[in-house]
């Protein structure tokens, strides 16, 4: 029985919406996915032959992760650190690792009122992490993908992609890394601090600045405390709603500053730098462009910064 044009079309992939899109410049990214598989059911119609359909694959649940198709991955913890602000936590198979080099991201698939939208995410565990891997997320009150995710309890399973993007590095390529994250920005961070803090052979010098509103929403502050003992890492604080230092412990009043960050004060940490520093960014949009804009105006070359 020879099949109608109406099946063939009932098979025929859809066209991603515009909320499937992550933004991050994913390769491949969910429309270059769309492609793949017009051009599969392209030729599977011309064969008729549905079999040639069979490789395509949305989904996966063999704990890989996968830049073409989404894996699934079961949530083994779900700690709040602020109020809008989570850390959750991943199982991996055995004593697996995820497979993520420095800087790298991973995409999140979420349905909320059957829409289906994407987000991009950069876990903060260390790279060679086995048996987990743990992401840090803001949400937000008119956020689609936070509706999604507000929802999440230990033992649900959500389903990511990847990886993408990501920061070359080899230890000891930089005299100094100078690191200014905003918010969730200090994510990418941390893999890279820890990388180097682990590694005794690299003596790359790290001075981390995080822009925060206020000392409550400093995330993670036992393991940022933590990396700043070792010889070769300082932290500072900037602290947008906070207009004293007096209530903050007397171990960060020295390190913190208050209001927000400037191209003076940008300067002044890389005047203090101990070497030649290489800027790493990461922030919201308006966050990268401003720190962009104040490295130019002091003389910094592209080939001096990485924006994440």
């Amino acid at each position: 029985m020879s099949e109608s044009e109406d099946d063939w079309l009932s098979l025929m992939p859809t066209e991603p919406l515009q909320s499937q899109c992550c933004g991050s410049g994913c390769k491949p990214c969910v429309y270059d996915v769309y492609q793949k598989e017009l051009a599969q059911w392209e030729e599977a119609k011309a064969k008729k032959d549905r079999r040639l359909l069979t490789k395509q694959k949305e989904e996966s649940c063999n704990s890989e992760l996968n830049p073409d198709t989404f894996t699934a991955f079961k949530i083994s913890s779900v700690e709040q650190l602020t109020e809008d602000t989570y850390q959750y936590k991943f199982e991996l198979p055995g004593n697996s690792s995820l497979g993520l080099n420095l800087g790298q991201h991973i995409v999140l698939r979420g349905m909320v009122n059957g829409l289906e939208v994407q987000r991009a995410y950069t876990p903060i565990s260390p790279v060679n992490a086995e048996g987990y891997f743990e992401v840090l997320i803001k949400c937000y009150k008119a956020g689609l993908m936070s509706q999604y995710i507000k929802s999440w309890i230990e033992g649900d399973t959500v389903f990511w992609r990847g990886p993408f993007g990501g920061f070359p590095y080899s230890p000891n390529q930089y005299g100094e890394l100078l690191m200014l994250a905003s918010g969730t920005g200090v994510a990418p961070m941390l893999p890279i601090l820890q990388y180097i803090t682990e590694n005794e052979d690299d003596e790359t010098f790290i001075t981390l600045v995080g822009c925060f509103r206020t000392f409550e929403n400093i995330y993670l502050k036992s393991l940022l405390q933590d990396q700043s003992r070792y010889w070769n890492v300082r932290t500072c604080y900037i602290l947008s709603q906070e207009s004293s230092l007096e209530k903050l412990p007397w171990s960060y009043q020295e390190n913190t500053h208050t209001g927000h960050i400037t191209e003076n004060l940008i300067k002044k940490m890389i005047n203090s730098c101990r070497r030649k520093p290489f800027v790493l960014i990461c922030g919201s949009v308006e966050f990268n462009e401003d720190m962009t804009r104040c490295l130019k105006a002091i003389g910094l070359k592209e080939d001096s910064y990485f924006v994440f």
